[in-house]
């Protein structure tokens, strides 16, 4: 029996959280017609034979123009959703914290859709995710966060 009995295709995914000196975390808004905004962290899915920390490395250059090693796994999540071409699926995302010296970042490497799906990035302080006007995915990110960057 598998892990995943959904029934879906299941969509590997690797997720980074950039972290800036002050702690704060990159963030991208998707603006997918006839759903509401949501912001996300870098990251997508996984090539095929691609390992998670490969497509965090990889996402990271694209999405960001950060080349860093994504160091190891700090969580995972395995939620169901649509993804923004309308494919219902069940992923399997695993997500890694990335510290960086600077907040500036190079968006050139997006693909047409991340163009013209994501519309905004910023940085945001760890309080601001919880409270968000828009939806944050994961949910709980803040609190991923916050138990990773404890001394």
């Amino acid at each position: 029996m598998s892990e995943f009995d959904s029934g879906l295709r299941v969509r590997r995914a690797a997720r980074v959280i950039v972290l800036d000196p002050m702690g704060r975390a990159l963030m991208f808004r998707f603006d997918v017609p006839g759903r509401p905004p949501f912001w996300v962290t870098a990251g997508g899915e996984c090539e095929p034979d691609e390992s998670f920390e490969d497509a965090a490395r990889r996402e990271l250059m694209e999405e960001t123009g950060i080349a860093a090693d994504p160091g190891p796994q700090i969580a995972r999540t395995t939620p169901e959703f649509i993804t923004v071409e309308g494919e219902p699926v069940q992923a399997d995302e695993r997500y890694f914290i990335v510290r960086v010296d600077g907040a500036e970042i190079d968006t050139a490497g997006h693909t047409e859709l991340e163009q013209k799906l994501m519309t905004q990035h910023r940085w945001f302080a760890l309080e601001e995710l919880s409270s968000w006007h828009e939806l944050v995915f994961p949910e709980n990110l803040g609190d991923l966060i916050a138990s990773h960057i404890a001394t």
